[in-house]
């Protein structure tokens, strides 16, 4: 007897798909990569891949279960019931898209192509569909409580990220600021502020650490001690934390660069105070189509969120 009212299966559009989209036709798309020096049959076979992987979930679902199948573009305006498996078949990308639109439902995440997608978020290959869809559908399973990010506005408006959220301008302009966190608070410029989760850490956190401590390694010769702190990057993902860092801080006359880097535990909330008239964003998971404006007037408080990722990582039985 199954567990669930219904399965929902996320996809996404192959970067084939994508293709013929702008221009048309397949031929056109092939004439264009091709007449740019790229292989066309990459996309090809990245393509084939994927659809074989379709068709192994498409095959796995037992007959007698209620099922959809929803592509990536549509989730802005889709519902989830309270009683829906939600599956993905993509990228992790594709996980911490899907993640933003749910409420607590349970999410089973596939790698359909493991030679080309490291699968950080994605404990299952494609080729166990079967019996792992057999077990979690019965119950069967162990999930984590993925902790997520929050950014809240004082005019009410509020956008949550798996990953992580970059406060700062949508150009390449310094971004200009007062950060506030548990009394201390100074007025900034930079190219922004990411702020990362657990889940996050091995991607935008990852990078920042190890851009400063090469910086670091060159100017002070003590290569060990930067590749220690390299290694450091990776936290828990079910930790009710968050880290934050300043991009490229600038001193100034009025801008300081002492509050650059440190964490924000649960109940506690990093302040940010616009001072760009214009330009300023808010946006999760590296989508930057999906942002709040942050301009002067606009006051964010960043923290961790009461909404989770209920991720199954292990089955049983």
């Amino acid at each position: 007897m199954t567990a669930f009212e219904k399965v929902i299966v996320v996809t996404r559009k192959t970067p084939l798909e994508e293709l013929v989209e702008r221009f048309n036709t397949r031929e056109q798309a092939r004439f264009y990569i091709e007449h740019m020096g790229a292989s066309f049959a990459e996309y090809q076979e990245a393509h084939d891949v994927y659809r074989c992987a379709l068709q192994r979930v498409r095959a796995a679902l037992p007959s007698g279960v209620r099922h959809q199948f929803v592509e990536r573009s549509f989730l802005p305006n889709f519902t989830f019931g309270g009683g829906d498996l939600v599956v993905t078949l993509g990228q992790d990308g594709l996980v911490v898209n899907t993640a933003k639109y749910l409420s607590g439902q349970p999410l089973l995440a596939f790698n359909p192509d493991r030679q080309r997608i490291d699968g950080v978020l994605i404990p299952f290959p494609v080729e166990a569909a079967e019996g792992v869809l057999r077990r979690v559908l019965t119950g069967q399973f162990v999930h984590e409580r993925i902790c997520m990010a929050e950014a809240t506005l004082n005019d009410g408006q509020r956008l949550v990220a798996v990953n992580d959220l970059f406060i700062g301008q949508r150009t390449h302009q310094s971004a200009r600021y007062r950060l506030s966190l548990e009394g201390e608070q100074e007025d900034q410029s930079s190219s922004g502020i990411i702020v990362s989760t657990g889940a996050g850490s091995t991607g935008w956190w990852r990078s920042v650490l190890t851009g400063a401590s090469c910086v670091m390694e060159t100017f002070s010769g003590r290569s060990r001690e930067m590749i220690a702190i390299r290694e450091m990057y990776r936290f828990n993902r079910e930790a009710v934390t968050l880290r934050f860092c300043v991009r490229e801080p600038f001193i100034s006359r009025t801008s300081s660069a002492r509050l650059v880097i440190g964490s924000v535990e649960l109940g506690q909330h990093l302040e940010i105070t616009s001072l760009m008239p214009q330009n300023g964003v808010i946006f999760s998971d590296g989508i930057e189509e999906d942002y709040l404006p942050f301009n002067s007037g606009a006051i964010a408080r960043i923290g961790v969120a009461d909404q989770k990722v209920h991720l199954i990582v292990k089955v049983g039985g």
